[in-house]
């Protein structure tokens, strides 16, 4: 049985009054809390899967760090169930690296969007509205950061966000 360990559970985020305010806010909440999550997962077991479908913590947040690069960067993703799997070379800390930097350039996107109901500015690729876009990553990212909880929990007792 893991070691219990728990970290200090961080409310909601307390955000601006505009509606783009409140969704990047939460959106950015979200993010942090699964990279929180996996930083510092220990090996082999931050790969191994927890469940039967073949989840594990590690491909949770480079299946994130894909929905990110495809819905704000315009990166085609030819093969979804792929990435959810990290590549066997890359530890921890350089999945973690890369959504942290993918997020970054995701923010510096959505800073020139004034305009919810405008498309996301995604060069030679169809495009939802930034609201759409915005809303469909704090549900993907929400989701996924609930099976990480889990997952980490198994794997060495860690909770919190």
């Amino acid at each position: 049985m893991p070691t219990t360990s728990r970290r200090r559970d961080t409310p909601p985020p307390q955000t601006g009054s505009s509606e783009i305010e409140v969704l990047r806010g939460f959106l950015d909440y979200l993010r942090a809390s699964i990279a929180a999550k996996v930083d510092g997962a220990p090996e082999p077991q931050v790969r191994t899967a927890g469940v039967p479908s073949g989840t594990n913590l590690l491909g949770l947040l480079n299946h994130l760090t894909f929905v990110e690069r495809s819905m704000f960067l315009g990166d085609k993703v030819t093969n979804w169930k792929a990435t959810f799997h990290a590549a066997p070379a890359d530890g921890v800390a350089d999945v973690v690296d890369r959504y942290r930097r993918t997020v970054e350039r995701a923010n510096e996107v959505l800073d020139g969007c004034t305009d919810l109901g405008a498309p996301v500015p995604r060069p030679g690729k169809p495009a939802p509205s930034v609201r759409w876009a915005l809303t469909h990553m704090i549900e993907e990212t929400g989701r996924h950061a609930g099976h990480a909880d889990i997952l980490r929990e198994l794997i060495d007792g860690a909770t919190g966000r």
